[in-house]
């Protein structure tokens, strides 16, 4: 246990700061798996009002991505791999259909 006072704010810093991480990645987890569900959704049926859901998906995701990656909640390698991950998912449904 933490002896000074100091030492005490640091743990509530820590313990608030870890929250918020925590919050940011499952967020992004949370808009990753939207996005793979609208992809195999616009897969299925094909249209217009899906595509949007699509892309609003799309882009909810790749925003939330790079705010955590901005903030130091992911690693700037992580985002780009999971940033790719939804842009190969969306490349691979969008060709299918045209």
């Amino acid at each position: 246990m933490a002896n000074t006072n100091s030492a005490k704010k640091r743990i509530q810093i820590a313990e608030r700061n870890r929250l918020e991480n925590k919050n940011y990645k499952s967020t992004v987890r949370t808009l990753m798996k939207r996005c793979f569900v609208a992809c195999g959704i616009f897969e299925k049926e094909p249209g217009d009002e899906s595509k949007a859901d699509l892309q609003k998906t799309f882009n909810l995701a790749f925003s939330k991505i790079d705010k955590a990656v901005k903030k130091g909640v992911l690693h700037r390698n992580t985002g780009a791999n999971q940033k790719s991950r939804l842009s190969l998912a969306l490349k691979k449904v969008l060709k299918e259909v045209v």
